[in-house]
């Protein structure tokens, strides 16, 4: 039906173009059906025109098309504003979990501070400590930030072969912390370096003659005594312990010339663990002098029970090696440098002098 209409309408266009007379009626150029009021027609008059056309130019399909298009762009707007809405309100929940979250870490960090705490309070059984003990020890730390003192290089620490196994380098430490009582670092560590070269190890030292062993130690203090406490300890080391030491303070103390002393360095330096506090004169000596123990004590076993009941325990491992250090620079025995000492006027020692 389309295709007719058109056809007719070309007709009717080509009769009035050739003005041909149709049932006695001339007809003009142009029909009076394009007559306008206004000779020039608006804007919007051409554009609803055009439209109009273009719409009677286009087949069902292609309306069609154009429908479901628009039905998609319509559906895509509604659910992008849906997508709007529910990203608001997931950032709106987020804002709620990090505010949940801070909450929760206060009260956490809130329940790790009293934990640590109650850790101090527990590890403090006397509930004593000593006055100014903190700035004591800060100023001591500063005197020995240079490392020059005679422990640094020849400590017990420096003697083992660094080249050594791990079970000859535990020996070897063994023996040079036994060499060491009453005995001072640099002797200490000649004796260890001599050894070395001679052969430090479980089976040489045991079939090596005592006087021959004496010769090798010497001039470390009591080294007849010394040398028959290592022979002794290491044949018990190669028949209990297979050549290595053993692992606990109490075994290392039941060994021939082993104090309590010695067995916590050795836990240290050694395996690595920190059991107590190792404490020499040195330790035992500054102690005393800065009022570091309820009362005075006779023994470096007794200061070490006292050290130990208000020293909080992460000290343990550093305070030997930082007293003994101060003891051989700054704290000597005998005429002790109170005049370069930064705790000159907080020392109970030196106020007494």
């Amino acid at each position: 039906m389309s295709k007719k209409l058109k056809l007719t309408a070309l007709s009717t266009s080509r009769s009035l173009r050739s003005n041909q007379r149709i049932n006695g009626v001339t007809f003009s150029k142009e029909s009076p059906y394009f007559d306008r009021q206004d000779d020039n027609p608006s804007k919007a008059d051409h554009v609803k025109n055009d439209n109009s056309m273009e719409i009677q130019n286009k087949t069902d399909e292609e309306i069609v098309s154009e429908t479901i298009n628009e039905s998609r762009k319509s559906k895509s707007k509604r659910v992008t504003k849906k997508r709007n809405v529910s990203l608001k309100i997931e950032y709106e929940e987020l804002n709620k979990v990090e505010q949940k979250d801070e909450s929760n870490k206060e009260v956490f960090m809130t329940k790790i501070d009293k934990e640590k705490d109650e850790k101090l309070q527990v590890e403090n059984t006397s509930g004593w400590m000593p006055s100014n003990w903190k700035r004591i020890l800060e100023n001591i730390q500063e005197m020995r930030k240079y490392k020059t003192a005679p422990v640094d290089e020849m400590g017990c620490h420096k003697c083992p072969d660094p080249n050594a196994n791990d079970s000859i380098f535990r020996y070897q430490c063994l023996l040079a912390l036994m060499l060491s009582s009453q005995t001072k670092d640099q002797v200490t560590h000649a004796a260890m370096k001599r050894l070395i070269s001679y052969g430090c190890i479980p089976s040489i030292i045991i079939a090596t003659p005592n006087d021959v062993l004496v010769k090798l130690i010497q001039p470390v203090g009591f080294a007849n005594r010394k040398a028959e406490y290592i022979k002794r300890t290491s044949v018990i080391l190669v028949d209990k312990y297979n050549s290595d030491i053993p692992k606990t303070i109490k075994e290392l103390c039941d060994l021939p010339g082993v104090g309590p002393k010695m067995a916590h360095i050795c836990m240290q330096i050694a395996w690595g663990e920190v059991s107590g506090i190792g404490v020499d004169t040195h330790v035992h000596r500054i102690c005393n002098r800065l009022n570091w123990v309820k009362k005075s004590t006779k023994t470096p076993e007794e200061t070490r029970k006292e050290l130990e009941e208000w020293l909080p325990k992460d000290l343990w491992n550093e305070i030997n090696y930082l007293l003994v250090g101060f003891g051989q620079e700054i704290c000597l025995p005998r005429f002790p440098k109170c005049k370069e000492c930064l705790n000159k006027d907080i020392c109970p020692f030196a106020k007494k002098k």
